[in-house]
């Protein structure tokens, strides 16, 4: 044994007690911390794995304790951080003087290829169950349900699920009669408003905005046709497959039309800095951006961690980054210096990159990521963790073709991750949170799926039964008793507050003035003048649009990502920078002073109470009965009916419509 080796070990003998090294409590979590990303599943440098104590076999023991402590930093492990302390040290010696002990039922971990994502969609049989619902069978199995939720609690839930909008008061009575959800889920389902719901999920995960970001923040030239792109594909329930194909090879389809090219604006979503300092880096910034919220979005993989190098958590090398790189990389944006052009297709603008040649570049492994220094040549693959075989790239005549190969794999049933992925963000939506709570991570450090057979099921179903149709999805989860339960300690459904949109959205409805108007470019809100006050630039603020246009959804509202909304940035509106897979819900006080003193709560407010004037007259009791129906979806109770009375004794109309818009049941539905 070296003398120096000796000579660090005998210090820290000499220093520290002896102590007893426990393998759970200490050394697992050490090596876990320190070592198994180089010596566990994914890499085993030297053919050396530490993530079980099972092989950590004895032959080893000399050579892990002299690299530990070694002082020649080209011999010391780990090769990078900070060193591992003298107690550290000291504990993995004691661990292997006392004979490396492990508990025996230590689970080892598996190979990547064997986790669960990776497998092929199967669809499990049915559990025995007394309900004939399948998602029922699987959630409750022998268990009994928890009771149905309010029929009115449910009307306005299935309501703001599908539209985000509450029901009527027509609509509250035709249901009071019928009684029939299924009948109400049906409809809402054909509804345009449908689309402009659920589009709103879709463009929180492909990092939808309106402008650029960085300083100039440029406004995207006719972005809002990607928008309503995605409208107008969910409400005419166009198969998710093709849906995922002309996002990403739109332009290359052999039936390519207008609105498939309109839908590769999906990868030119990105913020974009259009004076970087360094052209070259900035390229692969692109590149990196569409590679990274595709491998999000479609296929549920951080592949973007292995540009640098190889992915330390995940079976991604920097290889197969580079591959996805090289099916991009013939794309090309248009621009005039600083200014973005947008491509004419048929007349028409369309936002989107261009493929000018068939020809593609050379892409190569980028050392470190650096864009000077070139590694091995590659050329177009998929992650080769989820392939047994390569699948096939197609050339073109007038564009490589790159993209529609890639797009035909993703969309694939061979594919095992397109269909759980998109199958887990629906169930998310309706439940508050999916299968899969690290909705854009299905890889080895994302979160194992609470029942996985069940997303198993839904997935293969969502395939080959319903054909890959969201529409259907919806309805099978809707119709289940699951999603119809109250919302109980026991229950799967969750009280969650409303996104931002349908906030502001039902406050349009309410007060009765939600603009209907569709499509077209964004309608640009009035901003607050203490928020205009703290911009830097006052010449890059909008003019407002006039009311009654401020006054559409909220899907249509300018989105700038240097200045973003007051109210819907307080209120937890998505990352615009990066893909956003699940909503933030936090809990800060400008929140309620956004609420109930902000401008347009107010304004609407003024609406709300001027509406109930018009449509009740003067009788309070009547005008309160009224407002409790058309913001609750409920009459009031006999308490709320006295208190109001009393409120309105001292208060004005507009005020006790102020407290119904900040009631917890108006943005936390039952």
């Amino acid at each position: 044994m070296p003398s120096a080796f000796l000579a660090v070990l005998g210090a820290y003998a000499f220093v520290l007690p002896v102590m007893a090294a426990d393998y759970v409590k200490d050394i697992k979590p050490l090596l876990k911390e320190r070592c198994i990303s180089c010596h566990g599943t994914v890499k085993q440098k030297g053919d050396l794995r530490l993530d079980a104590g099972a092989l950590i076999q004895k032959e080893v023991h000399h050579d892990l304790l002299e690299r530990i402590a070694s002082t020649d930093e080209d011999e010391r492990m780990p090769p990078e951080g900070k060193r591992l302390s003298a107690e550290q040290i000291v504990l993995l010696r004691q661990w292997i003087a006392d004979g490396a002990p492990f508990p025996k039922d230590e689970v080892i971990p598996k190979k990547p290829s064997e986790h669960w994502s990776f497998q092929p969609v199967q669809s499990p049989p049915l559990p025995a169950s007394a309900f004939a619902h399948p998602i029922d069978a699987f959630v409750f199995g022998k268990r009994e349900a928890a009771p149905h939720a309010n029929p009115l609690a449910l009307l306005r839930r299935v309501h703001l699920d599908l539209t985000g909008l509450p029901p009527t008061i027509q609509e509250q009575e035709r249901f009071a009669k019928s009684g029939d959800l299924n009948a109400v889920i049906d409809d809402l389902l054909t509804r345009p408003e449908y689309g402009e719901r659920w589009a709103r999920h879709w463009l929180d995960v492909v990092r939808y905005a309106d402008s650029n970001g960085y300083e100039r923040d440029a406004e995207k030239p006719f972005v809002w046709r990607y928008r309503d792109y995605v409208i107008e594909s969910l409400n005419q329930d166009k198969p998710f497959n093709r849906f995922v194909l002309e996002q990403l090879a739109g332009d290359e389809l052999p039936d390519r039309s207008l609105a498939s090219v309109i839908a590769t604006g999906f990868l030119r979503l990105g913020h974009w800095d259009d004076e970087p300092a360094d052209p070259a880096a900035d390229r692969y910034d692109q590149l990196d951006d569409i590679v990274s919220t595709t491998g999000q979005a479609f296929l549920g993989l951080t592949i973007g961690c292995a540009r640098c190098h190889d992915h330390k958590f995940e079976p991604l090398a920097t290889r197969d980054y580079y591959s996805l790189v090289a099916v991009f990389n013939p794309l090309k944006r248009p621009a005039k210096g600083r200014t973005e052009l947008t491509v004419p297709v048929d007349g028409a603008e369309v936002y989107a990159w261009s493929e000018p040649s068939a020809k593609a570049p050379e892409t190569h492994v980028l050392v470190r990521g650096s864009p000077t220094r070139f590694g091995d040549l590659v050329e177009p693959a998929v992650p080769a963790i989820l392939v047994k075989q390569q699948p096939q790239f197609p050339s073109g005549e007038k564009t490589t073709q790159r993209r529609l190969g890639l797009a035909q794999w993703i969309a694939s049933e061979q594919n095992p991750l397109t269909a759980r992925v998109i199958v887990n963000r629906v169930w998310q939506q309706h439940f508050g949170q999916g299968f899969v709570t690290t909705a854009n991570d299905f890889g080895l450090m994302g979160a194992v799926p609470s029942q996985p057979e069940l997303l198993d099921w839904l997935s293969h179903w969502f395939m080959h039964d319903a054909g890959w149709s969201l529409k259907k999805l919806h309805r099978l989860i809707l119709t289940s008793r699951a999603w119809q339960m109250s919302k109980s300690s026991d229950s799967l459904m969750r009280y969650r507050r409303l996104e931002v949109e349908v906030i502001r959205d039902s406050m349009l409805a309410v007060s009765g003035q939600l603009n209907p108007k569709r499509f077209g470019p964004a309608m640009k809100p009035g901003i607050p003048k203490a928020a205009l006050e703290a911009n830097t630039d006052k010449e890059k603020v909008w003019q407002p649009s006039e009311e009654r246009e401020a006054s559409r959804r909220s899907i249509y509202a300018f989105i700038k990502r240097g200045l973003v909304i007051p109210m819907l940035e307080t209120l937890d509106l998505a990352d615009t920078v990066s893909s956003c897979p699940q909503r933030q819900v936090t809990t800060v006080a400008p929140q309620a002073l956004s609420l109930f003193n902000g401008e347009f709560v107010n304004q609407q407010a003024q609406h709300f109470a001027k509406r109930l004037k018009r449509e009740a007259g003067n009788d309070p009791e009547k005008q309160i009965t009224l407002a409790w129906k058309l913001a609750l979806c409920r009459n009031p109770s006999p308490d709320e009916l006295a208190k109001m009375r009393t409120f309105l004794q001292d208060q004005p109309l507009e005020q006790a419509c102020r407290v119904i818009l900040n009631l917890n049941e108006f943005v936390y539905p039952g």
